[in-house]
């Protein structure tokens, strides 16, 4: 099993009794409560899979996801300081 993927089934599991606890308290229903519970985390686990996949693609040419999120907008990966992440002047 990958890296990734057992790192989001961790996370599921954990989310999982996050979101029953969290919704068994404010709805004090234990069907309404597993029902989000269920639905909610099951959703973002996958989410966080895909996730996880683009922050660990090499892409080469390509602007990466976190240049893109972060407005690093250089035109080459070397005019970037790797370790702060900020354009070297």
């Amino acid at each position: 099993m990958s890296r990734d993927l057992s790192k989001t089934l961790s996370f599921l599991v954990l989310h999982l009794l996050v979101g029953f606890t969290v919704a068994y308290a404010v709805t004090g229903s234990i069907a309404m409560a597993g029902g989000i519970a269920l639905i909610e985390p099951s959703v973002n686990a996958v989410v966080f899979f895909f996730h996880e996949k683009i922050w660990n693609r090499q892409s080469g040419e390509n602007p990466r996801i976190l240049d893109l999120l972060l407005h690093r907008h250089a035109t080459n990966r070397a005019d970037y300081n790797l370790s702060s992440g900020l354009p070297e002047r």
